[in-house]
């Protein structure tokens, strides 16, 4: 098979989607693969290692799109990527469609078999791709909102640590998945107060065990919430539902009564936010404020780690990828129900049931359309 993986086009986006162990694995598999001009040199991949392990490289990416079929990236494409799809390519990659009807349409347009990295499932029923960027954003949370809290970047000049006579910094997390957990680990590793709101009694219960009485955990109920975040220094919104559009948690009255200089951290943004008036920003302009309260809501955070993201992400998608391209992507789909569900749109039909629903269009769930034909198969082999 014929493997492309462009340049990141998105603000200081420096991840690749494979490192080269990972396109040597390809290549021993017996599979071309291209990689566009300097698309690892933010991580220190320069294109000599891809080409050291056989790999080669297209000038640009209309030259890497019009060769390759399976197109490895990292983050959802922009128009002018899409504008290079066609009905035989197939597009893996973090999608998170939910939150962007204009992309959905786009890919339904184009014909394309669109797989998202965060739907994709394992054996088990995990999602294994999201798990490690999702530690990542998590550790970078607590870290981005120290640096963000210290008044010569706008805070309050808060340490959230504190120090003998000083009060700690409360950070305040909703959420007790990968993000959250891997948050509250740094956040009570540099001495904050923490305050983890969650609706699943066993994560939360999880985390009581292994921090003990250094973290308070609560329940996710309505009032619970807006009286928690009015005394917090540093929020940090980590909700995630499967492929959906994130729930609202907070919404713009509450955010009106927490303290002037409070930070946001909306790590749900790139599904839509689970605060109501967050809205995406970029590294390169990260903060805006509502009511006296700032808010940060870059979509990409693990792009400004990019070495440690992009061997964490390879490790990751490899199997899956090795599966597409060794069985073809027909045969792997039907034959694996896990990547099957982490195909969100195909040959102009949305296909993932919380991606339809969110934008309110017709869904045609490949899982169900396999199993239907296996069925059928089955009784005219019976006659």
């Amino acid at each position: 098979m014929k493997i492309g993986i462009p340049k990141e086009l998105k603000d200081d986006e420096f991840r690749i989607a494979l490192t080269p162990e990972g396109v040597d694995e390809l290549v021993r598999n017996g599979h071309e693969v291209w990689v566009e001009t300097n698309a690892g040199q933010g991580a220190d991949f320069p294109d000599d290692s891809y080409h050291a392990v056989g790999a080669r490289i297209a000038a640009s990416a209309e030259e890497l799109f019009d060769r390759a079929a399976l197109i490895l990236k990292v983050k959802d494409p922009l128009a002018s990527e899409v504008a290079y799809l066609r009905p035989r390519h197939t597009l893996f990659t973090f999608l998170h469609l939910a939150s962007s009807r204009s992309l959905t349409e786009a890919l339904m347009k184009s014909g394309s078999t669109a797989i998202a990295y965060e739907t994709t499932e394992n054996a088990w029923g995990h999602l294994p791709m999201l798990q490690p960027m999702s530690q990542i954003a998590g550790k970078l949370a607590i870290q981005i909102g120290a640096h963000f809290l210290e008044r010569t970047h706008g805070g309050n000049g808060i340490l959230l640590g504190g120090v003998p006579g000083a009060p700690r910094g409360h950070v305040v997390i909703l959420g007790a998945g990968g993000v959250g957990s891997s948050a509250v680990e740094v956040a009570l590793g540099v001495g904050a107060r923490v305050t983890v709101i969650g609706n699943d009694m066993n994560q939360l219960q999880r985390l009581q065990e292994r921090f003990g009485n250094n973290l308070t955990t609560l329940a996710s109920q309505r009032l619970t919430i807006a009286a928690t975040v009015k005394g917090a220094d540093l929020l940090i919104g980590a909700v995630m539902i499967r492929g959906a559009k994130s729930p609202v948690l907070v919404s713009r009255s509450t955010v009106a009564t927490m303290k002037k200089g409070t930070l946001i951290m909306d790590i749900a943004v790139d599904q839509g936010g689970c605060i109501e008036t967050t809205r995406p920003t970029t590294h390169a302009d990260p903060i805006f404020e509502v009511d006296g309260v700032r808010h940060y809501g870059v979509t990409n955070i693990p792009g400004i780690v990019p070495q440690t993201a992009t061997y964490a992400l390879t490790h990751a998608t490899l199997p899956f990828i090795v599966q597409l391209a060794n069985r073809g992507i027909e045969v792997a789909l039907q034959a694996d129900p896990g990547i099957a569900r982490g195909v969100n749109v195909r040959h102009g039909a949305v296909t993932y049931p919380a991606v339809a629903e969110a934008h309110g269009l017709p869904c045609e769930p490949l899982v169900q359309k396999y199993e239907t034909e296996t069925r059928s198969s089955g009784r005219s082999a019976d006659r």
